[in-house]
């Protein structure tokens, strides 16, 4: 696996990562994982950029680890083990991330994209839970995937490993949209999330990752004040007023 099978592009304040190597259903290997780990750093770190989107080259989303890399190989060194840093890359990232599926994905590429906030699916695109029916058990995707899924839902998809399409992913929630046209999809809710200021966005994502109660109103009145109070809450009030788009929203819009 070579870095230029992952590809990078950032194009009108767009970041896109795009899996390439449909020759093996882009299944993760452990340098494509590294690969893609580094673009997200490279992305959050680019003032530029302010929406990621996760895509893929060839007709299929991911189709899981790469296995050819598991057979026979020493356990500490199975891709499986850098996996969480790319659930973690993803689901941590700053800048709000959108996945475009507009294939299959199967396993550890369904764990993939429930890491990101939003997933845009091809209503035909399937998913599934294989690893049941290869003797293996979807335990790392659990931590992104569950988040989604309601408990029935999940028990009934983990242990059947049953194949289902976008359709039905949309039903239960594991993507937010499943349509005919793909890209146009994704191209609407980048728009949408290039709109939020951009601090706003990585505060929002900061509390949607963790549990909250009425027992953490005060810290969470803290933050709003901050907010309030910054240069880019700041800004987003005089837009508002002045009845204009705020600075950061790109011009292109």
């Amino acid at each position: 696996m070579t870095e230029q099978q992952v590809d990078y592009g950032v194009s009108a304040g767009v970041a896109t990562i795009t899996l390439d190597s449909p020759s093996n259903r882009n299944a993760l290997s452990t340098a494509m994982m590294r690969r893609v780990v580094t673009l997200l750093a490279e992305a959050a770190a680019d003032p530029a950029v302010r929406v990621i989107v996760l895509s893929h080259a060839g007709p299929v989303f991911c189709s899981g680890m790469n296995l050819t890399e598991s057979v026979g190989a020493d356990p500490a060194a199975m891709p499986v083990n850098v996996f969480p840093d790319v659930l973690r890359a993803v689901w941590e990232s700053p800048r709000p991330v959108l996945a475009r599926v507009g294939g299959p994905a199967r396993a550890g590429g369904i764990g993939l994209l429930a890491a990101c906030d939003i997933v845009v699916a091809a209503a035909d695109a399937t998913f599934a839970f294989s690893e049941v029916r290869r003797g293996l058990v979807p335990a790392s995707i659990a931590a992104t995937v569950l988040s989604r899924l309601s408990p029935s839902v999940a028990r009934e998809l983990f242990l059947t490993g049953e194949v289902f399409d976008g359709r039905r992913a949309a039903e239960i929630g594991l993507v937010n949209s499943a349509v005919a046209d793909v890209d146009a999809e994704v191209a609407r809710y980048a728009s949408l999330l290039a709109q939020g200021g951009p601090g706003a966005l990585a505060t929002i994502k900061e509390l949607l990752r963790r549990p909250l109660t009425m027992d953490d109103l005060p810290s969470l009145v803290t933050v709003s004040a901050r907010q309030f109070a910054s240069s880019e809450g700041q800004e987003g009030i005089a837009a508002f007023g002045e009845k204009r788009a705020p600075r950061w929203v790109p011009s292109d819009l």
